[in-house]
This record gives C-alpha cells, structure tokens and sequence, in this order.
C-alpha cells in the first residue's frame, strides 16, 4: 500500500469516528412565556448578575459585609470545590476514547549452588513490555460521555453561582432583622421611659388623693410588660447577629461589636427592576442549572445508545529480553503482538435496551424539572413585585398613625394631668403609640425584605464585576 492509499483510508477512518454518533443531539428548551409579568413593563434588564442591588440601602456596613462574605462563605466555598471535581471528571470521561499506553521493565538475576556451596553458574536477565489497547469509538460512546461530564461541569458552575445567590438573601436579609430588632428594642426603651414616668406621675396622683389604688397597679403592670419584652428582642437581635457570623465564615465574637453600633433600619433606595420574563432564562443560576443537568442527561442517552453495537478495539503489545548467562554471551529475545478485537452484545437480557429507557425517562424528567424552574422563577418575580407594591403603600399611612397616637398621648396625659381624664386614657393611648410603631417597624422591614425578594428572584448580583467580566469574555471566546 503506497502513501496516499494510506492517507485515504486515515481520513476514511477519521469520518467514520467523527460521523457516526448515537443519540439525539442536546438542543435548548423553549417554552412560552409572558411578554412581561403582570405588574411589570416591558423592558428588558439585560445581563443582572453583577448589579450591586443592596448597595440601595445606602448603608456602607452592610456593603462591608457583603464583600468579606463572598469569599468566606462556607457553602459558597464548598460548591466552588464541587468545580473541581466536576472539571476532573471531564478528563476521567474522554480518556476512555483515547489510546492507553502502559510501559514496565524488570531485572532478575539468578543461579545454582554446588555441593560445596560454591556457586556453579548465574543468569541475568533483563526485559521489558509495552501495551497499547485503543477501543475505536465508533458510536460515539466516549464522545456523548464527555459532552455529559461537560455539561455537568456547567451544572457545577450554576450550583455555585445559586449557592452565592443564596447567600446573598440570607446575608441581606439577616442584616435587615438585626437593624430592626435593634430598632424595636430602642423603642421598648422609649416606651418603658415614658411609662415610667406615668406610674411615677400616679403614684403622685395618690397621695394627693386624685388617683385610685388600682391605677397605680395598672400603670406598674404596664411597666413591667415593657420590661419584659426587651430581653426577647435582645436575644433575637443577637441570633440574627450570631447568623451573620456564620454566613462570613467568622466567630461571633469578632463581630457583634460592630453590629451593636446602632444603625436605622435599612430602607431600600433604588429602582424597581424586575425585568421581563425571558431575562429569568439567562440570569437566574437554578434555570441555568436544570438546563445543563437536561444536556447532561440527553448526551446520556447517546452513551446508552453506542453499548448496543458492536465495538472494535486495537491491542497489541511488545516484549524484548536480554539473557546472559556466566560463562556465555548475551543473547536478546522480543516477542510481539498486534490484532483487533471485535465484541458483539448480541443477548443480554434487555440489559442495554433498558438502559436506554432508563436515560430517556431521565431526560424527560430533567425536561420538566427545567419547566418547573422556569415557572417558579416567573411566581417569586410575580410574587415580589406585589409585595414590594402592596407593602411599600402602608408605609405612609403607618407613618401617620405613629404621629396621631403621639398626639393622643400628649393630649391624654396633659388632660390627666388637669384631672380632666382617667388614667386609662393614658395607658390606652400609650398602647396605641407602642402598637402603632411596632407595626411600622414591622412594615419597615418586610419592604426592605421584599426588595431582596425582588432581586434574587431575578438572578442578580451572585457575580462581582470582574468574574462577570471573564465570564462574558469566554463565552465570546
């Protein structure tokens, strides 16, 4: 056979790998979607995974906060680990398509003892092998293996960018409790001063015969109620504070100083961008996930497919010896071998065909759970922008209500004062005041949660801006 014959067939052989692969090829779900959602425009956000959306709630500790964490943060660290693995298992997939080579040598010196114990002759002998096997993939068996490893690792990478997205809500959101149980506490702290010093003002209103034995036990139990509610709020504001250190991957220790350094509750200051629902496709990590887990599971299909025809493997090996022998010269011995082996899966029992069901039924099933992801996705948008509407306008008249009830107490205990009203107006319009700014603080942070609601339903901000860089450049690449 002369050289060009042999490039003919090379490329005849190099189609016939590259052609001939099982199984369906993966191609992107699509499913219809909402032109926008029910209380949002039209407008596209774009690409949102690096926007800074809590940097709205203008408060540099939590900014702080959020950069230390994103580095630190245990699970975060841990899904970044499971890329690792992941990008391993690529490798350890295609090997199986390539030839394997394995080289050994070995040394062996013996010989024969006399009557005498002398030594009569000795023998060395030196030799080594080579194997190389290489199964063809001619169905393509090694190849839809390593597109599945490859789309897993995809799968890797959106887990950890959902563990970062995750962290980021539960950071976000622990900081809002924290500020807010340090605001409810200040409040009690007011409200036991101003209670206070109504028991302090009936017990004067007693001895000066204007008042009743019974109104100063109602005015001390109101004190005392106060009282004992403040340690409650404390422990809470300590559990919340307790929980950030763990999110930052810290002992508690080293934080809670900072933390108790009073602060406002944070009120988000920024724009409502919710998006259209296709956005949710490409910013949200879980869709992205359930997709490449879909690809994964089609290359498998493939992989099932190639075991129910015939494969040809090449093997052959090499084995040259050197004997010398005291007394004699050296002498050399290679034996060889070289051939194809061809094996058939003629019966197995509906082994190989079951586990083609089997991969196709995964299929599906990844199918629906990427719908699922996708509609659940559209529900938490739909659902944050209500809340984010509703609760944001019981804001003011909450605001308006705490000043009324300020009003009506000043009012009361002036016209206690004057002999003009009874104690229980006092007491009843302090309730009012105390109510009615709990309910404000309460409203003050669930809009501020609502807003994390809103942004890590729609995939933003898991990325900081140079790993969003890098990103966008190789997928270009």
């Amino acid at each position: 056979m002369n050289l060009s014959s042999l490039r003919y067939a090379a490329s005849a052989v190099t189609l016939l790998l590259a052609g001939c692969v099982s199984g369906p090829n993966h191609v992107p779900p699509e499913m219809p979607l909402p032109a926008k959602f029910k209380e949002g425009s039209t407008k596209s956000n774009g690409d949102v995974v690096a926007a800074q959306w809590w940097t709205a709630y203008r408060d540099k500790r939590l900014d702080g906060l959020v950069a230390h964490g994103r580095s630190e943060n245990l699970d975060v660290l841990q899904a970044l680990e499971r890329i690792n693995s992941a990008s391993a298992n690529v490798t350890v997939a295609a090997a199986g398509g390539l030839p394997s080579l394995d080289v050994g040598a070995s040394h062996t010196v013996s010989g024969e003892k006399g009557s005498e114990r002398t030594t009569i002759g000795t023998t060395n002998e030196t030799g080594g092998e080579a194997s190389l096997s290489w199964l063809l993939d001619i169905f393509g068996q090694y190849r839809r293996s390593k597109e599945s490893a490859i789309a897993s690792l995809g799968a890797a990478y959106a887990t950890a960018d959902n563990a970062k997205l995750t962290f980021l809500k539960d950071l976000v959101e622990s900081y809002i409790d924290a500020r807010y149980y340090q605001q409810r506490i200040a409040l009690s702290q007011a409200n036991l001063k101003s209670r206070q010093q109504t028991y302090e003002l009936t017990q004067l209103q007693l001895k000066a015969g204007a008042a009743s034995r019974l109104d100063v036990i109602q005015a001390e139990g109101l004190v005392q109620s106060t009282k004992s509610d403040i340690p409650g709020l404390e422990q809470s504001f300590t559990e919340s504070g307790h929980h950030i250190a763990t999110l930052l991957g810290m002992p508690a220790a080293s934080l809670m100083g900072e933390l108790q350094k009073s602060a406002g509750q944070p009120v988000f200051r920024g724009d409502i961008r919710a998006g259209i629902p296709a956005d949710l496709i490409r910013n949200r990590p879980d869709i992205r996930k359930a997709e490449r887990e879909l690809a994964a599971a089609v290359a498998d299909i493939g992989a099932a497919e190639a075991k129910l025809y015939p494969s040809i493997s090449l093997s052959g090996s090499i084995s040259p010896s050197w004997v010398k022998s005291s007394g004699a010269s050296g002498g050399t011995l290679t034996s060889w071998t070289f051939g194809p082996t061809l094996n058939l899966p003629i019966f197995d029992g509906g082994k190989l065909r079951a586990n083609v069901d089997i991969e196709k039924s995964d299929a599906r099933t990844q199918y629906l759970a990427w719908k699922a992801a996708v509609l659940n996705g559209v529900e938490e948008v739909e659902n944050a922008l209500s809340a984010v509407r509703r609760d944001t306008q019981t804001l003011e008249p909450l605001r308006r209500q705490v000043q009324t009830a300020q009003e009506s107490l000043a009012l009361s205990t002036t016209s206690y004062k004057d002999g003009a009203s009874s104690l229980l107006d006092v007491l009843e319009a302090q309730r009012s005041v105390s109510d009615a700014q709990e309910s404000l603080a309460d409203t003050v942070q669930q809009v501020a949660k609502d807003y994390v609601d809103l942004y890590v339903a729609i995939g933003a901000g898991y990325l900081n801006r140079e790993n969003a860089a890098s990103k966008h450049t190789a997928k270009a690449g």
